[in-house]
């Protein structure tokens, strides 16, 4: 350069600029690689984290209190660095972690802030950036803005229906469809219906507040009148879920989410935020639900390999921060009634199984029972948690084949005695009366398969009632309000179905439902609907409507059929007291009842009943409208009127005067005799 060529060689060239220099490179130009990135000041730091209230330690513990530290915290991510702050050879009781990113951080945070490591210690947990937001607030009090309320509509509007009719769910044609309908006995009544509402199947939640739908990208929860969309969870891939009994939580599976750091594979959502509580890796879904919650959603456990691991809500955390370590356990499961665990154990070499009832949180076992020559154990809890059935099939010592004893756990009474039932034939099926001591057990194989009712009395002792032998039928399907069931003979056996009443044990009816797959009660124990679904036949594909004594009423024809589900409903509010007081008084309202039932006989009433209601309401929106106008022009009849307000008739009494007036009003004149 003609610059550079001025010096001689060997001199220091000068890079000053002239005192004319203009620089004109902006800093887009010069740095324009690093500004693409957008830093910003808090990068390097957004992913640490600050855990207060930590014991104060020594050396001698120190390794102690890390090992501890890194325990709890590296569920959240893979931490990257740590420093334990020390003050006269102790730790000060705050310490800095470092996760491998901000989202670890930020789940650390979510998750263990406010956990309680002992009495005298639960952690205080930020993201170390947060110190800058925590300096700059103002000493002066402002009120938070007011957040927009969102108005969902009444979500359980379906239970203020004047004809008391229940609600189900209905998928068809092959999926593409999803209807739910009000039901009646004439025909099904259309409440909403939508192309590709779901991409698999729906579930309702346990009291019926929400639909849940599937998608790709995760579930949505419907609700209210018109069924908008209430919450989103975003969990790729999802495939299966379960809600917890009291509605408040959500739990979702996908095998496409799971690494090794980041567990989610099973995510607990809450359902009123839709924030993400926690997630847990899952090896395998084989036993969904893989967490198992408690009646009144307070605790969840889970099984592994030798481990009962019981956790709390809403904190997430183990429930006294252990696990509860059961060699070779292999089922467990919640009473329906009280926060009692029921779990089991094989044989060990010359430890007996076992059976063993706990009470939560204490732990406490409230009964153990040892059990020989078992091969195998089901629990099966009665609805009303009043009894356990554990069903042992053994193989007793100098016999051939295996024995099954039912052995009946009564819960509610001192020590909780045990009664057994054996029986020598295989058991097809068992199943509990659900308001109710009775339960009924399919036994035999086919054709000769029969049907057992025993009654569990108050005296100690348990009675077979009534056996029918002969019977087409592989599952048995209780009334939710018990007394009434169906024997059904589903898939192979041809959808045979035969309607019991379990009072005097007499054969209501004896039915088919060809190829039938499901059969799903009502709520009320009032209907009962057998399906043909077209994910397990691809022909026949309908969902029939029959009452509880077996009478058909309704037969549905759905292009490709899939699925039927009864919308559940929450508890009664009424008391024990009030429904007595109801049966007591039944005859009084049947005839309400039957009046309406004989004005529904023919479709002619129907039109007219329901053009007479429509009258009502369209009388009543102008009555409101009216009176509203009414009321929007008092200002006007008052300033027309001098200020009097002529809307009441005494309305301006203090002004009246009294004033006495006297007419003629008639004359008659009588004529005197002489």
């Amino acid at each position: 350069m003609a610059a550079e060529a001025d010096f001689e060689e060997g001199d220091e060239p000068s890079f000053s600029d002239p005192e004319d220099f203009v620089d004109d490179i902006s800093d887009q130009e010069l740095l324009e690689d690093i500004l693409r990135e957008r830093p910003q000041e808090a990068d390097g730091i957004d992913s640490v984290i600050v855990v207060d209230n930590v014991p104060q330690v020594g050396p001698e513990r120190l390794e102690k209190l890390k090992n501890v530290i890194h325990k709890i915290f590296s569920k959240f991510g893979k931490i990257t660095n740590d420093y334990y702050p020390e003050f006269d050879g102790k730790t000060k009781g705050y310490i800095f972690l470092e996760y491998a990113s901000p989202a670890n951080a930020l789940e650390a945070v979510k998750n263990a802030d406010g956990y309680k490591l002992d009495k005298q210690h639960t952690f205080r947990v930020n993201v170390f950036t947060d110190f800058d937001k925590y300096i700059t607030i103002s000493d002066e009090w402002e009120t938070p803005e007011k957040q927009p309320f969102k108005d969902f509509g009444n979500v359980r509007h379906w239970l203020e229906d004047s004809d008391c009719r229940d609600q189900y769910s209905v998928i068809f044609e092959s999926g593409e469809r999803t209807g739910i309908y009000a039901n009646d006995v004439k025909e099904p009544i259309t409440v909403e219906e939508r192309a590709r509402w779901t991409e698999t199947y729906v579930r309702w939640s346990p009291k019926g507040t929400y639909l849940a739908t599937f998608h790709q990208r995760g579930i949505a929860l419907w609700g209210g009148e018109k069924f908008k969309q209430i919450q989103r969870f975003s969990h790729q891939g999802v495939q299966l879920i379960d809600f917890s009994p009291c509605e408040r939580y959500l739990v979702t599976f996908s095998p496409l989410m799971d690494t090794k750091d980041d567990p989610q594979a099973i995510i607990i959502w809450d359902v009123l935020t839709g924030q993400k509580k926690r997630g847990f890796h899952c090896e395998s879904s084989a036993h969904w639900p893989i967490f198992k919650w408690s009646q009144d959603g307070k605790f969840f456990a889970r099984m592994t390999q030798d481990t009962l691991s019981i956790y709390e809500t809403p904190s997430m955390g183990l429930l006294d921060k252990k696990s509860l370590k059961i060699t070779g356990i292999k089922d467990f499961s919640w009473s329906p009634g009280d926060n009692i665990i029921a779990f089991w154990v094989p044989e060990d070499k010359d430890i007996p199984a076992r059976v063993t009832l706990m009470q939560l949180p204490s732990r406490q076992e409230i009964r153990v029972r040892n059990l020989f020559n078992v091969i195998d154990c089901k629990l099966h809890w009665q609805k009303n948690g009043d009894y356990l059935c554990v069903k042992v099939d053994r193989t007793p010592k100098g016999t051939q084949g295996v024995v099954t004893n039912f052995e009946i756990f009564r819960m509610r009474e001192k020590q909780v005695p045990v009664d057994v039932v054996e029986m020598k034939e295989g058991i097809i099926a068992f199943a509990w009366e659900p308001n109710g001591s009775k339960f009924a057990v399919l036994h035999g194989e086919s054709p000769r398969i029969n049907v057992s009712f025993y009654h569990v009395k108050n005296n100690g002792k348990i009675e077979l009632i009534k056996m029918f032998d002969k019977q087409q039928a592989n599952s048995i399907f209780w009334s939710p309000q018990g007394q009434f069931l169906v024997l059904a003979g589903l898939r192979s056996m041809n959808g045979a179905l035969a309607f019991v009443d379990t009072s005097d044990c007499t054969m209501m009816n004896i039915a088919e439902h060809y190829m039938a797959s499901d059969v799903e009660w009502d709520p009320t124990g009032r209907y009962v609907v057998t399906s043909v679904s077209w994910w397990s036949h691809k022909v026949d594909n309908a969902f029939w409507l029959w009452t509880f004594q077996g009478r058909l009423l309704q037969k549905n024809n759905k292009d490709h059929f899939c699925q039927l589900l009864w919308r559940p409903r929450p508890p009664t509010l009424l008391t024990t007291e009030q429904i007595k007081m109801i049966k007591k008084d039944l005859k009084k309202y049947s005839k309400i009842f039957e009046q309406k039932d004989r004005l529904s006989q023919s479709k002619a009433s129907k039109e007219l009943v329901d053009k007479r209601r429509s009258m009502l309401e369209d009388y009543h929106k102008y009555r409101e409208e009216s009176q509203r106008i009414y009321q929007e022009q008092k200002p006007l009849r008052l300033e027309l009127r001098g200020g009097v307000d002529t809307d009441e008739l005494d309305s301006n009494i203090d002004d009246w005067e009294e004033e006495t007036i006297e007419f003629f009003v008639t004359e008659e004149i009588i004529p005197l005799g002489e």
